[in-house]
């Protein structure tokens, strides 16, 4: 039963319920309302409020009793009816047609009356609002006359009165009360909705191990336990991301025991390009050494790539592209490999050719990687052919570099080692620079194209 009233299904039938018990307090407080202005409408005696006829003969009677006329004497008529009916409004026409007293008057009025205005006057208020009673004064009608003007709400009976003054705060609380039921609902499918999003959400992100993030479980209702089992499951993940990062680990320490017996030979070999330099040496030994240099260089820098091999395999390698000349830059990478390719007699043929558009988007260093490594695999497993062709080619939807040779073929064994890692290492570099490569391998060769889609 516990775990009943703390599940969803409860909370929606709650809020059922008070939208129930809403409408029957609405429909008391009407009931309530409704019987006391019944009650108040029925103790209600005062005829007089009500009574239009019995209003207008007052008004007559007292008008006919007036004597001694005078403006003080009817000024006191009007603040005595005034006091009775606060809404009400009186004015005297004397005897030569001037307004000679008003009280509680709202609107102009002209300072003498003609029989003319005056008819027209009568004729307008008849039967009109405001209620309008006409009488001479005294039994004489040469004093003139007064006139009472009451505004025909006045005579509303108390209920109506009260639903006049009212009734747009009860209807501002039957919208209300809608409203809040309305928000409730809301703010609670909105809350359902929230949680369902955020759930979603974490299914969606990845921390730094590319695994879902776990999210806090704030309820025990339906979704609370979906998001248990969810958390569950992440640290299953978890358990079995940190299995493999440990065999990842051992395998970079592999890597770096591998690039630190590297480095000491190359290191060796800086020194003493560095000596020889120094020496008296012709141009064509400078050069050679400047060239041996650089490959040194080269040759350090994949070494750092071969450190983030394993990066490169768990797609968390660093990458810096920048806009350079490939054209130029593919036709230094060749230059440094020429002697290589002279020693071992090969027929070299290079057609690089301008691009239509010559600046590639790339990471240098990967670029150089990806031919160094091309060029090796030639190299040590395409001796045979003694032949290597490297050109560009602009076609309608993509422009590339291509390197041919005439070995004889991926798909035949070859007596070097290590063809494999070399192109994944560029396979991966390819991709890593949204770049695509084709390779077409035969008993008569291989062509390989780079290529950049336009």
């Amino acid at each position: 039963m516990k775990k009943f009233f703390r599940s969803l299904l409860a909370k929606y039938m709650l809020i059922i319920l008070m939208a129930i018990l809403l409408i029957f307090l609405i429909q008391i407080v009407y009931a309530t309302i409704g019987t006391v202005l019944v009650r108040i409408t029925e103790n209600t005696n005062d005829q007089e409020l009500t009574d239009y006829d019995a209003i207008e003969e007052k008004w007559q009677e007292n008008a006919n009793h007036l004597q001694n006329i005078s403006r003080v004497q009817i000024h006191q008529h009007f603040i005595k009816w005034k006091q009775q009916y606060p809404k009400a409004s009186m004015f005297w026409v004397d005897e030569s047609g001037f307004l000679a007293e008003q009280v509680g008057v709202q609107e102009d009025l002209p300072s003498e009356w003609s029989s003319t205005f005056t008819a027209k006057f009568i004729k307008k208020r008849y039967g009109g609002d405001p209620f309008t009673v006409i009488t001479f004064i005294g039994k004489n009608e040469m004093n003139g006359f007064i006139v009472l003007e009451i505004p025909r709400s006045t005579f509303q009976p108390p209920l109506q009165k009260i639903y006049s003054n009212y009734g747009d705060i009860l209807l501002i609380v039957v919208v209300l009360t809608i409203f809040l039921f309305i928000t409730i609902s809301f703010l609670f499918f909105r809350g359902i909705r929230k949680r369902l999003l955020q759930l979603q959400e974490a299914m969606m992100l990845r921390d730094v191990d590319s695994l879902p993030l776990q999210i806090d479980v704030k309820k025990n209702d339906e979704i609370g336990q979906l998001e248990e089992t969810f958390n569950q499951m992440v640290c299953e993940l978890r358990e079995s991301k940190q299995r493999e990062r440990e065999e990842e680990k051992l395998r970079r320490e592999l890597i770096a025991n591998l690039s630190h017996d590297l480095r000491t030979p190359l290191t060796k070999m800086s020194a003493q390009t560095y000596s020889i330099a120094k020496g008296n040496i012709t141009q064509e030994t400078k050069q050679a050494i400047n060239i041996l240099e650089t490959s040194i260089l080269d040759i350090d820098r994949l070494i750092e790539n071969l450190m983030s091999y394993t990066l490169l395999m768990a797609s968390k390698y660093k990458i810096e592209r920048k806009e350079i000349d490939v054209v130029r830059y593919v036709r230094e990478c060749l230059a440094s490999w020429y002697p290589a390719f002279e020693k071992q007699e090969f027929e070299i043929e290079v057609e690089l050719y301008p691009l239509e558009n010559n600046k590639w988007l790339v990471d240098p260093v990967w670029l150089g990687r990806i031919i160094d490594n091309l060029l090796q695999n030639i190299i040590r497993h395409a001796r045979s052919g003694q032949y290597i062709k490297v050109k560009t080619e602009s076609a309608d939807r993509y422009e590339a570099f291509v390197i041919i040779d005439r070995g004889k073929g991926m798909k035949n064994a070859s007596n070097e080692k290590g063809a494999g890692i070399g192109l994944s290492i560029v396979d991966m570099m390819v991709k890593g620079m949204e770049l695509e490569w084709d390779i077409e391998s035969s008993e008569h060769g291989t062509i390989i194209k780079i290529k950049k889609y336009k």
